[in-house]
């Protein structure tokens, strides 16, 4: 669509029209990142933290035969069950505050203790469900239970009304006793253990004084007679019968983790753990462990697999520990230890797969960065409780950008002190990973450790000709880029990203040639931003050079509707009746926005003087029409251009360009 063409008039003084200039438009800029993939390190061992949804923590038994845990849910009235790898199964509801638990020895029962209920229940393993009650009088409260030699022994009562009683199962009727501690005074309901490996004894320690008593019972004749007793002094948090039926070991806050003779409690063996001792579980192949509170009260295990003579495995859980809950599974494989993570209100499930195996951890390190080439050293250690010897072979694979997946590096040996050293020359730039791997042995679990290593490429060197150029409107520019030498990689992109709301594109992309050049040819109708990029390769670095070209505007001028041309001087004038109006016809490449100026000077006292100056808006095509009012102007010489004014013209995407005078004189 061609608009009607604006006014200016030439006769007596010329008006200037005043008008506002469109903001200029931003040029956009080119970014590039580059990527770098590091490798990663594989678990040290295959232990897991399942959540069990157990809200209070009364106490667990572990049912080898059927393969099946036992939490009791104190405050939720329940017992949950899972399976081994803490899987649920089912929970058996409707038992007010049930505390302790305990496995028959035939595993065809779990017998808990209902506080709230005054009675005992026996829940049959086979159907999951209640299948006799065992009421021990009102207000008796019984928290603590152990069954033994066809009786269930029994702690109730609270503070030091706490008493021990008994149901004797092997009668028609169950008959139930109580009063039996035989003069032991109790703080609160002791906990109790027996084992078929001692038979007819049953032993009851107080934990909540400091001087509780531990007390050995012998109970072959269905009544407890003291066989011996004696005082620790250290709040005794649980207890467990020994596998060899001869002793029983101790986990208290003071002395921490003792082994004590069943006939008169003397100290037999003293177990070092660091701290708290809480709980303690002996597994059936003589094996102890041990749960403590460290410092930060979080729990930390501790696994005598050799006796207290040996180092103990030791692991932190960053878990708080429940007192005297933590068993081992019957083929003393696995260890099982209710936790409560930091944060979280319910109880998950450790299970420890290789309990009785030491840790291992690997430390690797390594220069923050070195250039592509460089050597380097690797060094770090290896710690565990039980240090592997020297000479221990390490495996070691780098990763790098040649090898993501690994390259094997071969052995190293361990030095002494468990510490390592070797030299390695990194033969790709970019994140290098070495992988350091231990892989244990029957005593110990493996782990691995990382390090990562900067490794700068060669700087590669990269030119683009043609920077600052100016060119008219629609000239063909050639740019040549030139690469250095490089490693591998010999391709280069050119991108041309012209001013103003144009997108960036890609001119070419290819191999340079022997000579290290690219060359593309591209029309230029802009002021354009042109870029050569190199990629890099595993030893060359990334690479950008840039050329800005200014490209002017395209410009053209006419008059029309003259009746002659005159030469006056050595100048043809374009000749008009003052009765004629002047058509100026001027063209833009266009831009939204855009505005021709359109200069007028008048030859006056022998000069040329300002006459009008004034900004067009153009047509969507470019174009622009401005009619010049001629009448009353007889004798007037004239001359006329049109420009482009970057920024002044309403955008900024073209370089100013001025058009040619163009000269006409009015007769009458």
């Amino acid at each position: 669509m061609i608009e009607g063409p604006e006014t200016m008039f030439l006769g007596g003084l010329f008006i200037v029209r005043k008008r506002t200039l469109s903001a200029a438009t931003s040029f956009a800029v080119l970014v590039s990142s580059a990527a770098l993939v590091a490798g990663t390190a594989a678990p040290a061992a295959a232990d897991s933290v399942v959540p069990l949804g157990v809200g209070s923590m009364g106490d667990m038994v572990v049912d080898g035969v059927h393969q099946r845990l036992y939490f009791s849910d104190t405050y939720s009235n329940r017992v949950v069950v899972t399976d081994f790898a803490g899987a649920f199964v089912k929970a058996i509801d409707n038992l007010p505050y049930v505390r302790d638990l305990d496995l028959s020895a035939d595993s065809g029962t779990v017998y808990a203790a209902l506080q709230n209920a005054d009675k005992l229940v026996a829940i049959d393993t086979a159907q999951l469900a209640v299948t006799a009650e065992y009421p021990t009088g009102e207000g008796t409260k019984p928290s603590t239970v152990e069954s033994a030699d066809g009786r269930l022994w029994f702690g109730y009562g609270e503070n030091w009304d706490s008493e021990l009683g008994s149901v004797d199962l092997t009668t028609a009727e169950p008959t139930v006793s109580l009063a039996l501690s035989a003069g032991a005074d109790w703080s609160s309901t002791p906990t109790l253990r027996t084992d078929p490996a001692a038979p007819g004894t049953l032993v009851a320690a107080d934990g909540h004084i400091s001087s509780g008593p531990i007390v050995v019972y012998d109970t072959a004749s269905g009544t407890p007679v003291i066989r011996t007793r004696t005082e620790r002094d250290g709040f005794v948090k649980d207890i467990e019968i020994a596998p060899d039926g001869k002793s029983v070991v101790a986990a208290d806050r003071v002395t921490s983790l003792t082994r004590l003779s069943l006939t008169d409690l003397s100290e037999l063996e003293h177990f070092p753990v660091s701290w708290s001792a809480e709980s303690v579980a002996v597994a059936p192949d003589g094996t102890v462990a041990g749960g403590t509170w460290d410092r930060d009260d979080v729990g930390d295990l501790f696994v005598f697999a050799g006796g207290s003579a040996a180092p103990a495995s030791v692991r932190d859980t960053q878990s708080w520990l429940p007192y005297g809950r933590m068993e081992w599974a019957p083929d003393s494989t696995r260890l099982f230890v209710p936790v409560q993570q930091p944060g979280q209100s319910a109880y998950a499930l450790r299970i420890y797969t290789s309990p009785k195996h030491h840790t291992s951890s690997v430390t690797v390190k390594v220069p923050a960065t070195v250039a592509v080439l460089k050597p380097l050293t690797v060094s770090g250690t290896v710690a565990s409780t039980l240090p592997p010897p020297a000479g221990t072979p390490l495996t070691v694979t780098r990763y790098d950008a040649e090898f993501p997946r690994g390259k094997p590096l071969g052995t190293r040996p361990l030095g002494a002190n468990g510490a390592f050293a070797f030299a390695d020359t990194p033969l790709a730039a970019g994140n290098v990973t070495y992988r350091v791997t231990y892989a244990g042995d029957a005593t110990r679990i493996g782990a691995s450790g990382t390090a990562v290593v900067n490794v700068t490429p060669f700087k590669t060197a990269l030119t683009l000709d043609r920077n600052r150029l100016t060119v008219n409107y629609g000239t063909s520019v050639t740019y040549t880029a030139s690469l250095g030498w490089t490693y591998r990689n010999r391709v280069v992109e050119i991108w041309a990203d012209p001013y103003g709301a144009e997108p960036r594109r890609l001119l070419k992309r290819g191999t340079v040639d022997s000579a290290g050049k690219l060359s593309v040819t591209t029309k230029m109708t802009r002021d354009t931003w042109v870029t050569a990029i190199f990629a890099g390769d595993t030893r060359s670095g990334w690479a950008k050079a840039g050329s800005t070209v200014y490209t002017k505007a395209g410009l053209t001028t006419s008059l029309s509707r003259h009746y002659k041309w005159s030469k006056i001087g050595t100048i043809w004038y374009q000749t008009y009746h003052q009765s004629t109006d002047v058509l100026v016809t001027a063209w833009n490449n266009p831009y939204p926005g855009r505005k021709a100026k359109v200069e007028l000077q008048v030859w006056y006292a022998g000069a040329w003087r300002s006459g009008a100056t004034d900004y067009v808006s153009l047509t969507s095509g470019g174009m622009a029409y401005v009619n010049l009012d001629a009448n009353g102007a007889e004798g007037v010489r004239a001359r006329l251009r049109t420009a482009y004014v970057d920024t002044e013209s309403g955008d900024n995407v073209n370089t100013t360009v001025y058009g040619g005078w163009k000269y006409f004189n009015v007769t009458r």
